[in-house]
């Protein structure tokens, strides 16, 4: 189970994400000013990793952007991801903390695949132990209880494919996971499965979208 402190950290994640979204193929360009607007926490199992899928708007009005950043936190460097590192932040808690891309992050892999296949559930962004139910999963059937391994990642030009493998399965699934998002867009009939949840828009409205699908075809 996760624990949500209630601190300081520094930088904030939205300063580390200013500077960091505008390097990505899939921002719009230009300055970035993100504000956080949404999203959900999964826990990891051994307790050592945050994982959270954070929603922030980038720009004003009606021209604002959703964006989907799922992000891993660590109390130390994770080995051979320093190209998903977006920054380092010092917790009022935890002590340094390294914050990285978390659909390059092993932990966050097997966890949303996890969601995915009915074994994990999705936990309030700002609450400790509160399941949030606002967060829909569409379901892949699972050839079993093995833990997903990440293969390798790809960036598309609105979303991430993580490839992951369980010794279950007789094929690699891919979970794309949306980071440019579109309010009020449901899952298709193609789609394997996939995890739908909520955001505010700049007014405050709440709307919903796809965040994951899940299929063995889709980028692998």
């Amino acid at each position: 189970m996760a624990v949500i402190h209630k601190t300081t950290m520094q930088p904030t994640k939205l300063e580390l994400l200013t500077e960091w979204l505008p390097t990505r193929a899939w921002h719009t360009g230009g300055e970035a000013r993100p504000a956080r607007v949404g999203g959900f926490r999964l826990d990891d199992p051994a307790g050592e990793v945050g994982i959270e899928f954070m929603v922030v708007t980038d720009g004003e009005g009606d021209e604002a952007t959703a964006y989907l950043v799922p992000l891993t936190y660590r109390g130390e460097p994770l080995d051979g991801a320093e190209h998903a590192l977006v920054g380092t932040s010092e917790h009022g808690v935890l002590g340094t903390r390294w914050i990285y891309d978390g659909t390059h992050d092993p932990v966050l892999a097997a966890q949303l695949h996890a969601l995915l296949t009915g074994r994990a559930q999705a936990q309030a962004q700002s609450l400790t132990d509160a399941p949030d139910l606002t967060v829909a999963v569409s379901p892949v059937p699972a050839d079993g209880t093995a833990a997903a391994e990440l293969v390798r990642v790809t960036d598309g030009p609105d979303h991430t494919d993580v490839v992951v493998r369980t010794a279950d399965a007789a094929a690699p699934l891919t979970l794309r996971v949306r980071r440019v998002l579109d309010a009020g867009t449901d899952l298709a009939p193609g789609d394997g499965g996939g995890v739908t949840a909520e955001w505010r828009l700049p007014d405050g409205t709440a709307v919903r979208g796809v965040f994951a699908v899940a299929g063995t075809g889709t980028g692998s």
